[in-house]
């Protein structure tokens, strides 16, 4: 398989006083098509990972490749368009616009990305249907339930048909069983060959991955593929 993530002694600093380490020489590879879990306890650097791996900031020194492209000393206006062509986010929150239509939502990056209005509308309704809200497009946020927003979320990310999909704890405000049902929506869209990377604190969610990368203290503490666990940095 193609090479989708190749992060080369990764660093975070937050320049807090004497200066907050939140990942330290963090090197990773990661194919496409893989299904990866972030898993760690509080404080152990999973969101700041995976703002680094979705483009929303940058290391403070070391290499972040995505698909070939070295991404870590990119400019802002850089970033942004690689968010746009190669990045879906699916947050916990959901952000939706509230005041706009489902339809409207899905189709905001594409907007963005100055695709036209009836293409807009082509590929938005494809995306409703495949997660199950063809029926729901001209409803609002608050007219449906959390799982609701949260396929409409996911439709939302893989608008631009991304190269991989980022999910930061997406089941957190979900009760299990609509859960479970968001989870299935994601394992479907791995099958269909989406390279997906979530973090998550819950053990039973990170099985369903590919690999599951632990993080302690801003180190990768293990990381286990297919059953075999291999040590990260020391």
């Amino acid at each position: 398989m193609a090479e989708l993530i190749r992060l080369e002694n990764l660093w975070k600093i937050y320049p807090l006083g004497p200066g907050v380490t939140a990942l330290q020489d963090i090197s990773l590879q990661v194919e496409q098509g893989q299904y990866i879990a972030i898993m760690g306890p509080s404080g152990s650097g999973k969101s700041t990972m995976l703002n680094l791996l979705g483009c929303l900031d940058r290391p403070t020194r070391g290499q972040y490749w995505l698909c070939g492209q070295n991404v870590a000393g990119m400019s802002e206006n850089e970033l942004s368009d690689v968010r746009s062509r190669r990045i879906g986010f699916v947050f916990q929150s959901f952000n939706l616009i509230a005041s706009s239509s489902i339809m409207e939502n899905i189709e905001v990056p594409m907007f963005y990305r100055g695709i036209p209005r009836r293409r807009r509308h082509v590929r938005c309704r494809k995306l409703a249907e495949m997660v199950g809200l063809g029926d729901r497009l001209h409803h609002r946020p608050a007219e449906l339930s959390g799982g609701q927003q949260q396929r409409v979320a996911i439709a939302r990310a893989l608008a631009n048909e991304p190269t991989m999909i980022v999910a930061d704890e997406p089941t957190g405000n979900l009760d299990s069983q609509t859960a479970a049902e968001i989870l299935d929506l994601m394992d479907d869209l791995h099958r269909r060959g989406r390279s997906i990377v979530m973090v998550t604190h819950e053990a039973d969610i990170g099985r369903r991955a590919d690999r599951v990368v632990m993080l302690r203290d801003g180190r990768i503490a293990s990381d286990t593929f297919n059953g075999d666990t291999h040590r990260g940095n020391p």
